[in-house]
């Protein structure tokens, strides 16, 4: 199946859209993929409507902040920054929030649900560095301290065995509230976004989806672009997505390998 993904691709221009599956090389668990636990994420209208749920929030992210931002970009992230420095890839869009695809050196990036290396304030708009959030709880809750063995989540989360006492960040601006530059579950992705993971498509010859099992909307709208536009649709994950039925090819494997022997075969 990778011989036929190459002459798929092959003198195209692919745009590519990955999810949670092409991170675990990377040491960060995908949602849905074999062994991962069963979660029920936090909701936007629960982080907003509930201080006791905010606490919570920002427990967990805190204690899962360190390992989620210490992860490296693996050889699938490494391999779609060659295919973009080669003019083969258009760009990448991403339903992961880790920014491990800038790192590896992708250029064009479009984070489809946002970001964790951000953190904004609902009242005043001011933008913050996650780093400088986290040195600040460090400094207002001093008794926390992260468990040896965390369960870490795909979008950095740690479930916190208590949150009494923990002093909540809040914008140093206004006072306000602050919530991390994510799509939260229950939350639309900013228009602009998909209009801009929309146009990278449009421009593009071919389509590749890795580590995605294409639950989410957002990604099985962009491959029924690709559909109407009848271009070919080549998808690399373990396990099956949604839009199996329309792929052109399908390659059930990991991404690392996949992506590097993509990398490696396809002609500039």
């Amino acid at each position: 199946m990778v011989d036929r993904a190459i002459a798929t691709l092959a003198g195209r221009r692919v745009a590519v859209l990955t999810g949670a599956g092409i991170s675990t090389d990377s040491g960060i668990p995908d949602y849905r993929g074999q062994g991962a636990p069963v979660r029920t994420p936090m909701t936007a209208q629960q982080f907003l409507a509930d201080e006791a749920a905010r606490r919570r929030y920002w427990v967990g992210s805190h204690l899962g902040w360190n390992a989620f931002s210490a992860a490296s970009p693996n050889a699938g992230h490494e391999a779609l920054a060659t295919l973009e420095s080669r003019r083969i890839a258009t760009g990448v869009i991403t339903q992961n929030v880790d920014g491990l695809h800038l790192r590896a050196g992708s250029s064009r990036v479009v984070e489809l649900h946002g970001t964790m290396r951000r953190v904004f304030c609902t009242h005043c708009g001011q933008v913050f560095d996650r780093r400088d959030i986290a040195a600040r709880v460090e400094a207002d809750n001093p008794w926390i301290s992260v468990p040896a063995n965390i369960r870490l989540a795909p979008d950095g989360d740690v479930l916190p065995e208590s949150t009494d006492g923990f002093l909540v960040p809040a914008c140093t601006v206004c006072g306000g509230m602050l919530k991390p530059d994510v799509v939260f579950f229950g939350e639309f992705i900013p228009l602009e976004k998909f209009r801009e993971a929309e146009a990278l498509v449009r421009s593009s010859d071919a389509l590749l989806i890795a580590g995605s099992s294409l639950v989410v909307n957002s990604g099985i709208r962009l491959v029924e672009r690709a559909r109407r536009r009848r271009i070919p649709v080549v998808i690399v994950n373990r396990g099956e997505t949604r839009a199996d039925a329309r792929a052109t090819v399908k390659v059930d494997a990991g991404t690392s390998e996949v992506l590097r022997t993509l990398a490696e075969a396809l002609p500039s």
